[in-house]
């Protein structure tokens, strides 16, 4: 599984005026070699530093050290120890001497003392460069952070050319997308995994106008994709079938031969939810999670902190400000006018509500999640995107409990047997319905 860059990755060391000095260079040069030394193919991790006169102290703890620390027995002491390694790991590393020993205690390890030449700059481009060092030596866990998942349907049954031209075009997408919203003045710094099937994407910056970004590449990348489609032949462009979800994971970089990767993965609540969606999703599909985040503010204003917002007013909020797309060119043309939307329904009440789907996975476990729909328009061609609700599944049947008891016969012991067989079979089967 390899991960790879958009085009427009920034240097952390740099070579321009506010470039860090020769000194400072031969300082993290140092830090990694020994960061490396006891990072032994992956068999310790950092968790922390702080700076020291002479150097850096830097907590280190075997790869298996968190799990068992954090192993679940139901107590409340082992969930406080999981919130605490959670808490630790997030962010930046960086901590004051009394917080990092006070770390040491509460693990009961000892620090390791880096030494090196001259103490460490304070300036900014240096710190942030000592964290990198830092999480890519370690494990990261970040709370909130918008992905998605886009998955080529039917994709086992091309041949490895096919497979590998709709890898290549779907790929292009991303990067085609990714130069749109540059050319619009929106820079989204995204990565991305492969799935085998396809590509986790997520956006390396944080926060609501992040997750509100990352929203929007999806709207462009299904756009060319489909525009792609109309204009191919054969099986070189790939049907997709796409999930968005705002959720917590961790970030790690793996072992490649003697060091890690210079890119992250991400693995946790957030990819399995969008495992779990996009398995049951329909060819040209795109589904969103069952959210809470942060408020988007519109573009250009600023929020203070509100409470957090549901996944229905997040796409709202996104829709509003969509006409920082308009002008963008898919196949020579450009969007007029578009907007995206979650299918609804008519309450009891007379008020449309977005209409919610549960998912049960293979394992018997349940998520929700809704149906999006975009509307595009370039230049007087109508473009659709997603599916319309007449091919969403339907609302399960009603209680025939509620039949009157003289029409009730009862079962026989054969028939027991078989709803009994019937509904083992279905708590264990996959399905889609509407909630």
């Amino acid at each position: 599984m390899a991960e790879t860059t958009n085009p427009g990755s920034p240097d952390p060391v740099g070579e321009g005026p506010k470039a860090i000095s020769i000194v400072q260079r031969g300082n993290l040069k140092s830090l990694e070699q020994t960061l490396r030394k006891q990072w032994r193919l992956g068999q310790n991790i950092v968790l922390c530093w702080s700076s020291d006169q002479r150097g850096l102290l830097v907590i280190f703890v075997p790869h298996y050290f968190l799990g068992n620390y954090c192993a679940l027995s139901g107590s409340d002491e082992d969930r406080d120890n999981e919130a605490f390694i959670r808490e630790l790991i997030s962010g930046r590393r960086r901590k004051s001497r009394e917080e990092l020993f006070a770390v040491c205690e509460r693990l009961d390890v000892a620090p390791t003392f880096i030494k090196l030449n001259t103490p460490v700059s304070e300036e900014p481009r240096v710190l942030d460069a000592v964290e990198q060092l830092i999480k890519r030596y370690g494990l990261s866990y970040v709370d909130s952070r918008a992905v998605l998942v886009f998955d080529i349907v039917e994709f086992s049954l091309y041949t490895p050319f096919e497979q590998a031209s709709q890898l290549n075009s779907l790929s292009y997408s991303l990067n085609s997308a990714y130069n749109k919203m540059l050319a619009r003045g929106i820079e989204i710094n995204f990565a991305r995994t492969t799935t085998g099937d396809g590509y986790y994407i997520w956006n390396r910056d944080l926060g609501p106008e992040a997750n509100r970004d990352l929203f929007y590449f999806l709207v462009l990348v299904v756009a060319d994709n489909t525009m792609a489609r109309a204009a191919s032949r054969g099986n070189t462009v790939p049907v997709i079938r796409t999930a968005y979800h705002i959720g917590g994971h961790y970030e790690l970089y793996q072992a490649e031969g003697v060091n890690p990767t210079v890119f992250s993965y991400i693995v946790g609540d957030v990819t399995i939810e969008l495992a779990r969606m996009v398995d049951l999703a329909q060819a040209n599909q795109i589904l969103v999670g069952d959210f809470h985040c942060p408020p988007v503010s519109p573009r250009g204003a600023a929020y203070g902190r509100l409470p957090e917002i549901t996944a229905p007013a997040f796409i709202s909020a996104c829709n509003r400000d969509l006409a920082a797309l308009q002008g963008t060119q898919l196949s020579g043309k450009a969007i007029t006018s578009l907007s995206c939307r979650l299918t609804a329904s008519e309450g009891e009440d007379g008020k449309r509500e977005p209409r919610r789907f549960r998912i049960v996975d293979k394992h018997g476990l349940s998520r929700h999640a809704y149906n999006l729909e975009i509307t595009m328009d370039l230049e007087g061609k109508n473009l659709s995107l997603g599916l319309d609700v007449g091919r969403l599944p339907a609302r399960q049947g009603g209680d025939e409990s509620a039949a009157p008891a003289a029409q009730r016969i009862a079962p026989s012991a054969d028939e027991l047997i078989g709803d009994l067989a019937s509904l083992l079979k279905k708590r264990t089967a996959r399905s889609m319905t509407e909630d």
